[in-house]
């Protein structure tokens, strides 16, 4: 395999793992500016990933899409050299036995089919999410990773943000004592295209297209709830559309077919109870565009994108309720700051990081296609919770 060659030594470029990475949809905003640009180029800026033993994993990116132009623009911009770092043809990509690692951002339509693809020409694939449409589609893919023996990853991001590492310090750490809540609140105003244009793309808010809210955050709540505060055992979901007419990126009107607000309570293993609302129609009165507030016995935290605040039992105040007096509690300052004790690098590259170390060192690595499809599970959970207007059990997944 070409991410198992050592280079020569003799040069700066000695002692290098090269690994190619085929990454398919790095026009698009996730995959150019997290995954390409603060991810992989970040890495190569930073010598490669230093394996301690002298050898550094060295990403050599490969980018693949149908608008040409668009991935010389963007290859001359990074100074990749556009004979070797531009392909718009997918199949002989995934016949190069140079590639190693199939990497895609596109959207979620066009995913399963080419993962297949990818895990039938025997590469190891690092995906975003969701990872199929359906649950049988993310199983699908799972169980051809097992039986090919390709190494597999789905991006869960948002755990290695410095909020929720600092809120999962707290929990490890025995601060809260036994968990009774979590409250998420996450999401801003989304342009409707007319006046300014949105910040999203009009895809996202057509169902036709794979577009929603929760197909795009329940896959997050699910390894967010999973991985810090236990296994999501029900779902009780209320999808809407609350902006029934939005403008695409030529300015035409369309009706948005898809959910852009959800309201949901997750029942978790242990007995916590979750609930966690998600729109992309409101307007943010809050320190961070996601928040999470954890109520437990012995204390509370709330953690956002890279702040996390905590208060103890001890430290608890004793508001009393009396609407007839104003308050006197300034309640946000009564919370102490929960210090980084580290340097957090960007999250999308921790874990291509851990990923890439994976797959060279086969060093251990959990969240795969199994993982990612629990979250497509917890959607496809809540949207039909939505649509029948009860609570639904999630049961275990196994391939």
């Amino acid at each position: 395999m070409n991410a198992g060659t050592t280079q020569p030594d003799a040069d700066k470029r000695a002692r290098r793992h090269t690994v190619r990475i085929a990454m398919n949809g790095v026009t698009g905003r996730m995959g150019y500016r997290q995954h390409l640009v603060r991810s992989l180029l970040a890495i190569r800026e930073q010598g490669g990933i230093d394996l301690g033993d002298g050898t550094a994993i060295w990403p050599e990116p490969l980018l693949v899409g149908r608008r040409e132009h668009a991935l010389l623009a963007i290859a001359e911009q990074h100074g990749l050299d556009p004979d070797t770092a531009v392909a718009t043809d997918l199949d002989a990509v995934l016949a190069d036995d140079s590639v190693d690692i199939y990497f895609d951002s596109q959207i979620t339509l066009a995913r399963e089919e080419a993962i297949t693809k990818a895990i039938e020409a025997g590469k190891h694939v690092y995906t975003e999410k969701p990872t199929a449409t359906s649950l049988a589609g993310a199983l699908r893919l799972a169980r051809l990773a097992a039986e090919a023996g390709v190494k597999h990853g789905v991006v869960q991001d948002k755990l290695f943000l410095p909020g929720l590492l600092k809120l999962k310090r707290l929990v490890d750490g025995g601060f809260f004592g036994r968990i009774l809540s979590v409250r998420g609140e996450f999401g801003y105003w989304v342009f409707e295209g007319d006046w300014q244009p949105a910040q999203r793309p009009s895809w996202n808010y057509r169902a036709e297209d794979g577009g929603g809210i929760v197909v795009d955050m329940f896959p997050h709540w699910e390894y967010v709830l999973h991985e810090l505060f236990g296994r999501v055992e029900s779902v009780q979901a209320l999808a809407t559309t609350h902006i029934p007419q939005r403008w695409d990126e030529q300015g035409k009107p369309y009706e948005a077919s898809a959910d852009d607000a959800a309201y949901g309570i997750f029942q978790l293993a242990g007995g916590a109870i979750a609930q966690i609302n998600s729109s992309w129609a409101v307007r943010v009165n809050r320190e961070e565009l996601v928040e999470f507030q954890v109520d437990g016995t012995e204390g509370s935290a709330v953690a956002g994108l890279r702040r996390c605040r905590a208060q103890h039992r001890s430290a608890t105040p004793k508001p009393v309720w009396n609407p007839d007096l104003p308050a006197t509690h300034r309640f946000r300052e009564q919370w102490q700051e929960v210090p980084d004790n580290t340097e957090f690098d960007n999250g999308f590259k921790a874990q291509w990081e851990l990923f890439l170390r994976h797959v060279v060192r086969g060093e251990p690595y959990t969240w795969d296609l199994m993982a990612g499809a629990r979250g497509v599970q917890l959607a496809e959970l809540g949207l039909r919770s939505s649509a029948e207007g009860r609570r639904l059990p999630v049961p275990e997944l196994s391939l």
